[in-house]
């Protein structure tokens, strides 16, 4: 009797849980699982913006999850090299990674829109896109074969074009350029008679330095000084034509997602869209400052690309998003649909930022 009296009270219990707390395969409770996950970069360990942002993710679902999901970062190269971070996570050799789409283009052309494409959507555009425009479910189905779910993970905001080691007076000085320059941008610029290479952010300063190119593009002020840029070039110019709303991405492995319970992948997505604004809030404090740092005390030379370089940047971009969004059926809808976005976005702007931006201007 007395056992009897023990089972049914203890049945009694589990009811009263609601199912909430279940027991896997293993004999614990799903709220007393221990995931120990790794992370894979294509930035530099702990640099600056880039790399540590994934550092405050790990950390933010360390501590949102009470532990129970612990991600060990690692850098550029301590794993895989940067430019196989899509595939380590694709394949489930690391649960996690986190770089930009457009390194995957190789893979998937349609990629490029959703890091930024040329004369497309800002930082703040590209977020009202990807969670309230249909951009980041485009973007999953865009993913889905290769078994990863992204998240927009970080933003730069509008980039600088780049470091040059020769003036930039007409699309004449463009032909024969060799330049660091990924994604949609280098595309563009090899259409324009220069040569677009992708090369990973720890090479870049000696590739300047060696001349195996005369040009890279990287970020902006905050990044660009850490890696000592102005001791390897001399012209920096803007405005950043080929990127104007850089996000990076988180992508998760799906099934590794799936293993997790929902309170986890919850977590996940949140600590995702904190990262991502926390990102854009940096390099707003922080790139002025570095840019006053490269100019009056390490003498750069700031200069703006000349109205007709930009025309014809512009010109090209727009024939190359024709032809990117004729590849596939999902790369038309993709860009249609960020097409669109901008055009609602541009139209409201008109009269708030844009005319706002005039309006404090001292005259």
């Amino acid at each position: 009797m007395r056992i009897i009296v023990t089972v049914l009270f203890a049945l009694f219990l589990v009811s009263c849980s609601g199912g909430e707390d279940k027991t896997v395969a293993t004999g614990v409770t799903e709220k007393q699982q221990l995931f120990k996950w790794k992370l894979v970069t294509t930035w530099p360990k702990n640099y600056p913006g880039l790399g540590t942002g994934p550092e405050n993710f790990a950390k933010k679902v360390n501590a949102m999850s009470d532990g129970r999901l612990q991600i060990k970062v690692f850098g550029a190269g301590q794993m895989v090299p940067a430019f196989e971070v899509f595939d380590a996570v694709s394949q489930g050799t690391a649960e996690m990674g986190h770089g930009a789409s457009y390194y995957w283009t190789g893979k998937a052309k349609a990629a490029a829109f959703f890091t930024s494409i040329p004369f497309g959507l800002n930082a703040q555009e590209m977020n009202g896109w990807l969670h309230y425009g249909g951009g980041l479910e485009l973007w999953r189905e865009l993913y889905a074969d290769f078994n990863l779910v992204p998240f927009a993970a970080g933003n730069t905001g509008v980039q600088m074009a780049g470091w040059f080691n020769r003036e930039i007076n007409s699309m004449d000085d463009i032909k024969g350029l060799k330049m660091r320059i990924p994604g949609m941008g280098g595309d563009v610029i090899t259409r324009a008679g220069g040569v677009s290479v992708t090369i990973a952010g720890g090479e870049l300063y000696t590739a300047m330095q060696t001349g195996v190119i005369d040009a890279l593009e990287w970020v902006s002020p905050y990044n660009d000084i850490a890696l000592g840029f102005h001791q390897v070039a001399k012209y920096y110019y803007y405005p950043g034509w080929h990127e104007p709303g850089p996000t990076l991405e988180l992508i998760v492995n799906k099934d590794a997602l799936a293993t997790l319970p929902k309170d986890l992948q919850a977590i996940v997505e949140t600590a995702a869209r904190a990262v991502n604004q926390d990102m854009l809030d940096e390099y707003t404090a922080r790139n002025n400052e570095a840019l006053v740092q490269l100019v009056d005390v390490h003498g750069v030379q700031l200069k703006k690309l000349p109205d007709e370089v930009i025309r014809e940047l512009r010109k090209i971009s727009g024939e190359m998003l024709e032809e990117l969004s004729e590849d596939s059926e999902l790369s038309r809808r993709i860009a249609e649909s960020a097409k669109a976005f901008q055009k609602q976005a541009t139209a409201y702007h008109s009269i708030s930022e844009e005319a706002y931006y005039q309006a404090r201007k001292e005259k």
